[in-house]
């Protein structure tokens, strides 16, 4: 429906839902378009958003393990949504099951929205009174918040937030959320300051009384 509006054509819009399967990136690049950017600055915002989801398949190709001819098949659909349901399972099994009924779903139903989005784009009036694209990152917060249980855990995602959202009006679209990765691996560096300079004697004392 925005890309529609944007000026893009029928084709175009389907295309770009069938060869972009991300939906951050689908609006930030008919977004940067409809206000009159330039094409390479549009497809490098759009490119910086969806970077993301090559730390998600780092994480998913351990848990996965798909043969290599099926891995570029599945890639298409590490996204959010996925990554998040797969991430929720208790064997490899039901990750690969979850996995693939997430994404075949989703793709089903994003492109075949997509398609009648642009072809009732006149008749729905304004799509960002709507909030579409506020629903994905919901459903992820949403599948995410129950999965963050320690101490660590909450450190990293509020030190996410803080870096994603505190930059988020001084730096381009999609560098943010890049930024924000960063929260894991200087926690993680911070907590090992921490047991060396307390030493193992007394770290060990203090995990048992949390525990």
């Amino acid at each position: 429906m925005t890309s529609a509006g944007s000026g893009l054509t029928l084709l175009q819009t389907c295309a770009l839902s069938l060869l972009v399967f991300t939906g951050a990136s689908q609006f930030a690049l008919v977004g940067a378009l409809a206000g009159g950017g330039n094409p390479f600055t549009a497809a490098a915002g759009a490119f910086f958003l969806g970077v993301r989801n090559a730390f998600y398949g780092l994480r998913l190709s351990q848990l996965l393990a798909l043969p290599r001819a099926v891995r570029p098949f599945a890639a298409q659909w590490v996204i959010d949504e996925t990554t998040a349901v797969a991430l929720a399972q208790p064997t490899r099994r039901s990750v690969r099951i979850g996995f693939t009924v997430t994404g075949l779903t989703l793709y089903v139903l994003w492109n075949l929205t997509t398609l009648l989005g642009a072809l009732g784009a006149d008749a729905i009036g304004d799509t960002d009174a709507w909030g579409l694209d506020a629903a994905g990152p919901a459903v992820f917060l949403a599948l995410l918040a129950p999965m963050i249980k320690t101490t660590m855990e909450r450190v990293v995602a509020g030190l996410a937030v803080v870096l994603g959202l505190g930059l988020l009006p001084v730096l381009p679209a999609g560098v943010p959320v890049l930024v924000a990765a960063l929260a894991a691996p200087a926690v993680l560096w911070a907590e090992g300051r921490r047991r060396a300079r307390i030493g193992p004697d007394e770290d060990d004392d203090t995990v048992g009384e949390e525990r």
